[in-house]
């Protein structure tokens, strides 16, 4: 199974067992979800087990050999991640997930003892403004609502185009703007943010930029140090990598100025009964024992899609995105969410069918073995500027194949049929 791009899917799926099961009597699992959660490779899987099987301690603590080989292979997975992503090591910190990440920036910028890394050199407060745009899943538009009430610091936003693309026409902004937040891949619309922009933007008043990047890194070669965003964060389960684990991307110097977000073992330099210094980055952001063999997983996750290679892995899934448009497109009572052109544009392809709520569509879609993801897919404002209660997710991976789309679009036929719709 040799695609047009040269791509071997079949090759590629053969590593993911689970794609070959059958589900709802029998039908072929056609796996559209990625966007929510990846499959694992059974390299991953095997990483993981090897770790724990063999070398499992705690890091970063204890003088024995299985202390030491566990450090060894948290750390080496470290430098996978940090070259994967254009990251030296110590700007990677390793979170739960990529919620914790964003959450650990705005909680700490929030605190007096940031105030170095804004160009006021003042702390965040009253009169300050925190930029988002309406495009963002919640995980990057809560943080920041809670930024702005904890400091005084007003909330605003870019407005978006009919279409799901960030309307850079909808705000200007001024030098109280201290941070910029945006995400560089929408997981509704599949948009790509002109990043780039963005930063200049952001640069030219002094403020910093955090970019979500959870629907790009696992699916688009992506170097943090040359889009020259300040943060960054992303999903280790997204990325055919285990869950319980997320990366933080800072840079050095921001990271050093930062002060802790969660405080304990670990991530201390020196501990008196009045009070405690703090160790250098990035373990002063990663307080008690951390997530090992997940890091591991991640570590193997990220070699597996280097040895396919990213720039394969974003010319198959395109692929599979134009067929995908057009096949969705040619369908009579079918409106996109989204852009319907696949420049600048992502895997995640939503779509609402008239006289079909989402939630229907998704159970006939399953009964036909396609997996899919329906409702407002954790971004709320963005469902209601576009004037939609949910919305019907297909999103690919690069285990995907052109017949799974052609299955998507055949499913959706038979659910309009089903509820009368054609």
């Amino acid at each position: 199974m040799t695609t047009t791009t040269g791509f071997d899917v079949a090759t590629v799926r053969a590593d993911f067992p689970i794609l070959s099961r059958t589900v709802r009597d029998d039908k072929p699992l056609v796996y559209l979800d990625s966007g929510a959660t990846s499959q694992r490779p059974l390299q991953v899987l095997d990483a993981e087990r090897d770790f724990l099987l063999n070398r499992n301690a705690a890091v970063h603590r204890g003088a024995h050999q299985l202390a030491e080989e566990a450090t060894d292979a948290y750390e080496d997975a470290r430098t996978a991640i940090a070259g994967f992503v254009g990251a030296a090591v110590d700007e990677i910190v390793f979170t739960k997930n990529a919620t914790e990440a964003l959450n650990l920036v705005a909680y700490t910028l929030g605190d007096d003892r940031s105030a170095a890394v804004h160009a006021s050199a003042t702390p965040l407060g009253e009169g300050d403004t925190i930029v988002i745009t309406e495009l963002e899943h919640h995980a990057n538009l809560v943080p920041w609502q809670e930024l702005a009430r904890r400091t005084g610091a007003t909330l605003r936003w870019y407005g978006i185009t009919d279409d799901g693309r960030i309307d850079l026409d909808s705000l200007v902004l001024d030098e109280t703007v201290k941070v910029v937040a945006f995400t560089h891949q929408s997981n509704v619309t599949g948009a790509v943010a002109d990043v780039a922009e963005i930063v200049s933007r952001a640069r030219a008043v002094g403020a910093l930029t955090v970019l979500d990047a959870c629907q790009s890194v696992p699916h688009m070669a992506v170097d943090f140090a040359a889009l020259g965003v300040d943060f960054a964060a992303f999903s280790g389960h997204k990325m055919l990598g285990p869950s319980g684990v997320g990366v933080l991307y800072g840079r050095a110097s921001l990271l050093a100025e930062l002060p802790p977000f969660i405080t304990g073992g670990s991530m201390i330099e020196t501990v008196t009964m009045e009070g405690s210094t703090y160790a250098a980055p990035p373990q002063r952001f990663e307080a008690g024992v951390p997530m090992t063999s997940q890091v591991v997983g991640l570590g193997a996750a990220v070699e597996y899609l280097e040895k396919i290679g990213m720039d394969t892995v974003a010319e198959h899934e395109h692929a599979l995105v134009v067929r995908a448009l057009d096949r969705l497109s040619a369908i009579d009572g079918l409106r996109l969410v989204g852009p319907s052109d696949a420049e600048r544009r992502g895997g995640a392809v939503s779509f609402v069918v008239d006289g079909v709520h989402a939630h229907d569509l998704g159970q006939v879609l399953d009964d036909e073995g396609v997996a899919i993801r329906v409702g407002h897919h954790c971004a709320w404002p963005l469902h209601r500027r576009l004037g939609v209660a949910a919305s019907a997710r297909a999103s690919f991976a690069l285990y995907n194949t052109e017949a799974e789309v052609d299955a998507l679009a055949d499913a959706i036929v038979v659910a309009q049929n089903f509820f009368g719709g054609r």
